[in-house]
């Protein structure tokens, strides 16, 4: 998929981040004859209608995805007529699979019975590990190859050029509901955006903040939104697992109002200025005035007090993360740790908590080969619009298939979803 050109002597990019609190669109433009993007526009608008990554009010998220484009366009100063929509959710599922296929075709070479391995060769192999059974309403999202193995020949990344008389091939499939990329894709076609592409968060997120050496080495990324936290777990330069937690952080803004017995909204402000994600580092003495209704007594609550509950929480959801870790069947230890992107990632102390805990490297995710508003593009709540605007120029790097045009990728996945309604 080529970035788009708005025939301003510019090729522009869009990423749309839909969740459950925010829509992120993200406006940039394509540096000529680099793998970075300028950033050019970008808007953050509360978001309405949409949660744990399904549709759940129609006309209400229309809305404000008006809105949200509205701000990009205005800041970049340039209309938006294509985009790449972010997709999570708990229909969300992937898995490990692989297949292989016989090299016996007659060609000139050193070694009777050996064949040279060609681009067509790896596209039978994936065709191959896409055939699996699935439900009629849900499909292939990604393909993302792992490795490849000719003959006794493993962990070949590109098996192009070599001889060999069996090639297999092992991918990380991600599937998704039809209807809820469908009808997502409706949502934002109906502002008069063609839909380029549909990205799961975390490699989006992934795109943008994660360096050769993490994803090589091995690292785990973790974008805590609202609703679900979504992971994607890299090793030897491919992704070995990946799983959305139905929880996030309005877990944490559910429980302060619970707790406090306040409004969401109340609680979330709250949560934003003195929460931290490690008690200990919060002072007990240090209090703040909870909001009183009319016939209510003031009430104050300390710092302390709040951040054990808001720790409690993160302890819940970083054991789930790990939980899920372990289900990527890795032996070796993941060398770069862990990387924090999302909304949830802006939690105070959350890094020294994840550190403490976890016993591993933890850094906040910021973004890379994004030029422009800096401050704003490093924002980990802003990872995976940075990453969708990305995508265009860097998906084949990160998911080494470069035999496959991203181009060519959307089109078998979207086609598919209009031909079954």
């Amino acid at each position: 998929m080529s970035p788009i050109s708005n025939g301003q002597d510019r090729q522009l990019t869009v990423g749309i981040d839909i969740g459950s609190a925010n829509i992120t669109c993200a406006v940039g433009s394509v540096i000529p004859d680099s793998n970075r993007v300028k950033l050019l526009g970008i808007s953050l608008t509360p978001s309405r209608g949409f949660r744990k990554g399904s549709i759940i009010h129609r006309n209400q998220l229309i809305e404000q995805l008006e809105k949200a484009l509205l701000e990009a366009e205005t800041m970049a100063n340039t209309k938006v007529n294509n985009a790449i929509l972010s997709v999570t959710g708990d229909h969300i599922r992937c898995l490990n699979t692989q297949a292989a296929v016989a090299l016996n075709r007659n060609r000139t070479n050193s070694f009777p019975g050996d064949s040279t391995i060609i681009e067509t060769d790896i596209d039978q192999v994936l065709n191959l590990a896409q055939a699996i059974s699935l439900p009629p309403d849900r499909d292939i999202l990604h393909t993302l190859p792992q490795e490849y193995l000719v003959d006794t020949l493993q962990e070949i990344s590109n098996p192009v050029g070599l001889t060999g008389r069996r090639l297999e091939g092992r991918v990380h499939l991600v599937t998704a509901a039809a209807s809820a990329m469908k009808n997502l894709v409706e949502c934002v076609e109906e502002l008069g955006i063609k839909v380029d592409g549909l990205v799961f968060q975390p490699l989006a997120s992934a795109t943008a903040t994660l360096k050769d050496d993490e994803m090589q080495l091995g690292v785990t990324l973790v974008e805590i939104g609202a609703s679900t936290t979504n992971i994607a777990v890299y090793h030897r330069g491919a992704v070995r697992h990946s799983a959305v937690l139905p929880i996030g952080a309005a877990s944490l803004t559910n429980d302060i109002a619970v707790m406090l017995q306040i409004s969401i909204e109340e609680a979330e402000n709250i949560k934003i200025k003195y929460a931290s994600a490690k008690a200990s580092l919060s002072s007990p003495k240090l209090e703040f005035d909870l909001p009183a209704e009319n016939s209510e007594l003031s009430r104050s609550v300390s710092e302390h007090e709040l951040s054990r509950y808001v720790e409690a929480r993160m302890q819940e959801i970083f054991q789930l993360v790990i939980n899920e870790i372990s289900r990527a069947d890795i032996k070796e230890s993941l060398t770069y740790g862990m990387v924090l992107t999302g909304g949830g990632a802006q939690l105070r102390n959350i890094s020294v908590l994840a550190r403490d805990l976890l016993d591993m490297r933890i850094r906040i995710g910021t973004s890379n080969y994004i030029d422009g508003t800096a401050d704003v593009a490093d924002l980990p709540i802003h990872a995976t619009a940075m990453g969708l605007m990305l995508w265009p120029i860097r998906a084949d790097d990160y998911t080494q298939s470069s035999h496959i045009s991203i181009k060519t990728f959307f089109e078998k996945l979207i086609q598919p979803i209009k031909e079954f309604f």
